[in-house]
């Protein structure tokens, strides 16, 4: 049985604690992205061998049987079958991968999977085996971004964190294909994602670290540059080259402008007339495989063309033949959506650009440059193609190792970029995508609620709890009399387990004395209140769960249901989202140690009435164990921002100060604010939502049209949205009421009408009635006015006396039923009140809404404008 126990507590610790409480956490993300990073390697490295012994069959079988049988044969046949494995199997896999990565980081539901990850491999391996002029790069990164997604899957990983995930792989891919980590990193960052927050850095750079690590400890060489020359070339910067730099700089925008209008053109085209992927990449193979066998021998090897070109071992008739022809092919394989990228052609096509320029200048600059424009070239016409000139600068670099080069590559890559966007603006992956009907507004602000909303603005700060001490007994008719499945269990305030049907159910075996503690699930799923809604959405799905406990620690501050999300998605498609404003400015705030097990917000503005409200306050939070939060709003004009506005605001601190005094003497906690505020009703609404208020009172003057009280112009949107409990107090003017005068014998008039506001009004009564010194008092009437016609059926005074009884129980003191039969609740209730002196009355908010006129028969405004006792109107939370 023990060990039983054991084994059960582990799986749930593994559940809660590994699955459920980290997975929106990034505290695992790095181990996630070394995990991605060794993965992506080994596609990486598992391509790079398969389009080797592929190709060099290819070769092999063209040299001993005739090249012009083989090449185009072979172009044919593996084109063919790479086109019909992507068409049949998954068609997402098409394409060079790039333009899918950017899409799917832009939160576009584009596929990425395992099966993306394995159909592009293989048709890879196929097409560049086969001899298509194209390159690995862009489907390793596409691979590594697929792999991302797919662990991410099996990892619990929240969905903002899996698009960083995703991009890790992306840098994996490129560092892994190219050995080069730092451009893996600036390639995410200039072209695919445009972040540069901490956890998009983090993974990235570990994922392309262990991914280059990975491909270079596997590789059968040694550790050595990725461009390795014989003899070393000789690379260095002179300033009478400045004006063939500027002309291959130009020369390579123009040129790559040229590529990625020909490679649009040609799509449509091929688009248009609906030919298959099987037809199109096949004859791209066999045109290539006839291309190369009218060609030279040198250029059957696209590995070892770029080495070729840079050394100048090909004479500058051949290079230029190879700009060429690997110009026409790149265009025509590349529209056809054949699994290979642009990164090496585009290196290819640079570097025998720059040979040519530079063997073009070498009769006014003498020789021995040529391979120094080669390498800037590389880097010119990447940038021409790709857009991104900071990494295809790094590129070459980390290719090189030669510092040397850095300044011709800036110089040649700025001219290029500067050229390229004048002559066909932003990248040709933007472009691609657009065909496709995806258009990305990366500078629009993100409008996705789920992602800009948190748990703290949706979540209900009102929650059903269980104490861990009650008895299975106990529980039973809580549960069976609400319409929750499940309840949080707290202690002190503090949660530390839930308690659900399904616990009930498996609580069949034991007694009914058992206690909570023992039946419920300890360690449950939380998130807190600044977690995003999509995450929260995230881990209701994932494991099947109906709530969310929100805590602060260890602290329960609220809880979130889908219904609430619902409730907040329909809000934002009707167009009634939250309205954005400025926020407001804290210009003055104390704190006390956060030791309650609620909060109380009491905004003040009269100094006269400060105390008195003060007092009530602190009666309530010392029967509840609540805190106290006092807050003055400075209103600032609208044409300046709240933290640029100078207010004055020494009146406003001696108020507050004066506040923490009182509440030192009574041993209450006290926070303070003073908060300048374009929007009074916001900022208290603000401070509502982040303070986690569990019940806000306020003074009222009885009617909206006083101009005495800041807060009655904006009292009514203040019960529309407040998302908490709310009492209203209207004190008394004469010195006997409520609670000015204490010691004399008081009467409460509490009238009940069977609404929910007044029985969630008396569960605030004992703090209420704690001020008073005496237990008996005051008295306490519970009357309840019948219309004439609704006296017949049944005898009204046994009615009231059922709930004077319940009510005497609940306050542990007398309470006498007075039942009243009038025509008008209003003349009947103020009549009692005054032949009863009642020094206060105690009032739930009619369903109308509190302050409306007269005409609309509003009985709380009505009974507090006509009263001299003090008025406390109670509204529960919307959410109860």
């Amino acid at each position: 049985m023990a060990l039983r126990a054991t084994l059960k507590s582990w799986r749930q610790w593994f559940k809660t604690q590994h699955y459920g409480r980290n997975a929106t956490d990034s505290r695992y993300a790095i181990l996630e992205a070394c995990l991605i990073g060794f993965c992506s390697a080994l596609a990486a490295l598992v391509i790079k061998h398969g389009i080797n012994w592929l190709g060099s069959g290819r070769i092999y079988l063209s040299e001993h049987y005739g090249a012009w049988a083989i090449l185009p044969l072979v172009g044919l046949l593996f084109g063919g079958l790479a086109g019909w494995l992507i068409e049949q199997t998954c068609p997402p896999a098409a394409g060079g991968g790039i333009p899918q990565v950017k899409a799917a980081l832009a939160r576009y539901p584009i596929p990425l999977s395992w099966q993306v990850a394995l159909v592009k491999s293989l048709g890879t391996i196929f097409v560049l085996g086969a001899g298509i002029p194209l390159g690995r790069r862009a489907p390793t990164v596409h691979i590594g971004a697929a792999l991302a997604a797919e662990l991410s899957r099996w990892l619990p990983t929240s969905p903002e964190h899996r698009r960083q995930m995703i991009a890790a792989g992306a840098a994996a891919g490129l560092a892994a294909g190219f050995t080069t980590p730092i451009a893996g990193v600036l390639f995410v960052v200039e072209e695919l994602m445009r972040d540069v927050s901490g956890l998009t850095l983090e993974t990235s750079i570990v994922a392309s670290f262990v991914g280059a690590v990975t491909s270079l400890l596997l590789q059968t060489t040694a550790v050595t540059p990725a461009l390795t020359l014989a003899p070393p070339l000789t690379v260095g910067f002179s300033a009478p080259a400045l004006p063939f730099y500027l002309l291959l700089g130009a020369l390579a925008g123009i040129l790559g402008a040229w590529l990625n209008r020909g490679i649009l053109a040609l799509q449509k085209w091929q688009r248009q007339r609906q030919l298959s992927l099987i037809w199109r990449i096949g004859s791209i193979g066999l045109i290539s495989g006839l291309a190369m066998a009218a060609m030279p021998p040198f250029f059957r090897d696209n590995a070892g063309l770029r080495d070729f070109v840079i050394t100048g071992e090909l004479g500058w008739q051949n290079i230029l033949l190879a700009l060429a022809v690997h110009f026409l092919l790149a265009m025509l394989a590349y529209s056809a959506d054949t699994p290979g990228g642009l990164f090496a052609p585009a290196l290819v096509m640079g570097a025998a650009l720059g040979y040519l320029v530079g063997d073009l200048g070498r009769f006014w600059l003498g020789p021995g440059l040529e391979s120094t424009f080669a390498l800037a070239g590389m880097g010119a016409f990447f940038t021409s193609v790709v857009r991104v000139p900071v990494t295809a600068i790094i590129i070459v670099f980390e290719l090189t190792r030669n510092f040397n080069a850095v300044l011709p590559l800036m110089i040649c890559c700025a001219v290029s970029y500067l050229v390229a966007e004048s002559l066909f603006p932003r990248s040709l992956y933007e472009h691609l995508l657009e065909a496709k009907g995806i258009y990305l507004a990366e500078d629009q602000p993100q409008r996705d609620f789920l992602l800009t909303m948190t748990a703290a603005q949706v979540m209900q700060t009102q929650v059903e709890s269980l104490a861990s001490h009650l008895t299975l007994a106990e529980v039973l008719p809580i549960m069976s009399q609400s319409h929750h499945r499940g309840f949080p269990v707290v202690e002190r305030g503090r949660l530390v387990g839930v308690f659900t049907q399904t616990d009930l159910a498996n609580a069949s075996q034991h007694s009914n004395q058992t206690s909570l503690a023992e039946l419920m699930t300890p360690n449950p799923i939380t998130v807190t209140p600044d977690t995003p809604l999509s995450d929260v959405l995230y881990l209701l799905n994932r494991y099947q769960l109906s709530r969310l406990p929100v805590v602060e620690g260890y602290k329960l501050v609220g809880i979130i249901t889908r219904t609430d999300i619902i409730r907040e998605e329909v809000s934002q498609l009707g167009g009634q989202g939250p309205v954005q404003s400025h926020p407001a400015y804290i210009a003055y705030q104390t704190r006390a140690p956060h030791l309650g097990e609620g909060r109380i917000l009491l905004p003040l503005n009269n100094p006269q009435t400060a105390t008195a409200l003060f007092q009530i306050a602190g009666a309530i939070a010392q029967t509840h164990n609540y805190e106290i939060d006092c807050l003055q709003v400075v209103k600032t004009p609208k044409t300046v921002h709240p933290s640029e506005y100078r207010a004055s605001t020494q009146a406003a601190r001696k108020l507050l100060q004066r506040m923490e005094r009182l509440g030192r003497h009574q041993q209450q906690l006290v926070h303070t604010h003073i908060r300048l505020a374009h929007s009074v009703t916001e900022a208290i609404l603000d401070t509502v939502r982040e303070q986690k208020i569990d019940l806000l009172i306020m003074g009222w003057q009885g009617t909206e049209q006083s101009e005495s009280n800041i807060l009655g112009s904006v009292m009514t949107s203040i019960i529309e949205k407040a998302p908490c409990d709310l009492l209203l107090v209207k004190l008394g003017p004469g010195p006997q009421t409520y609670p000015h005068s204490l010691l004399h014998r008081a009467s409460w008039l509490i009238p009940v009408a069977g609404g929910p506001n007044i029985q969630r009004a008396l569960h605030y009564l004992p703090g209420l009635l704690s001020l008073y010194p005496r237990p008996d008092n005051p008295e306490i009437l519970l009357s309840k006015v019948y219309l004439p016609h609704n006296t017949e059926a049944y005898d009204p005074f046994q009615d009231l006396k059922t709930q004077a009884l319940a009510l005497e129980e609940q306050i542990s003191q007398p309470v006498v039923p007075i039942p009243v039969c009038a025509k008008s609740v209003t003349d009947a209730l103020l009549s009692l009140a005054e032949a009863r002196h009642c020094d206060a009355i105690l009032l739930g908010a009619s369903r109308e809404g509190l302050l409306q006129t007269v005409l609309h028969g509003n009985i709380p405004a009505l009974i507090a404008s006509q009263t001299e006792s003090t008025v406390l109107v109670f509204r529960e939370s919307p959410s109860l």
